[in-house]
């Protein structure tokens, strides 16, 4: 099991190693280390069964974010999903996780989908890319 801790993050993925996700980074840039959060990578058929029981849908979801309080939650990440899904964004596949990290801390800051939410998003992504192509292509 991959586990990485430090302070009040813990990212957690039952088999290989943790993908190249600058976890604590994006952590502590928009939540905040007094913020309690847990990242969980879930195969499809766990994130598809979180997702009907807690928001009554039927696909598998790429990620999942749940509020617990207002200084905790839990984000739920399904890396085959990620995996089918990065080319049609045109992101690589490490920079595609990031953006579904950053997504699902927003929505546990309380952000909702629209324009607002869309252009932290980009911010935050050229900020924490590495690869030069995304970081190009976000700047036009």
């Amino acid at each position: 099991m991959a586990v990485l801790e430090k302070k009040n993050l813990t990212v957690t993925k039952k088999g290989g190693t943790l993908p190249r996700v600058p976890f604590f980074a994006l952590y502590h840039s928009i939540l905040g280390d007094a913020y309690e959060l847990s990242i969980t990578f879930v195969g499809p058929k766990k994130a598809q069964s979180l997702n009907h029981r807690y928001r009554k849908k039927k696909y598998t979801p790429n990620t999942l974010a749940f509020p617990i309080t207002k200084t905790s939650g839990e984000i739920v990440l399904c890396e085959r999903a990620a995996r089918a899904e990065h080319h049609t964004f045109d992101l690589p596949y490490q920079t595609y996780l990031t953006y579904l990290v950053i997504h699902s801390m927003l929505h546990l800051k309380g952000y909702q989908h629209g324009s607002t939410m869309e252009r932290v998003e980009k911010r935050l992504l050229t900020l924490f890319t590495t690869d030069e192509k995304t970081r190009n292509k976000r700047r036009h």
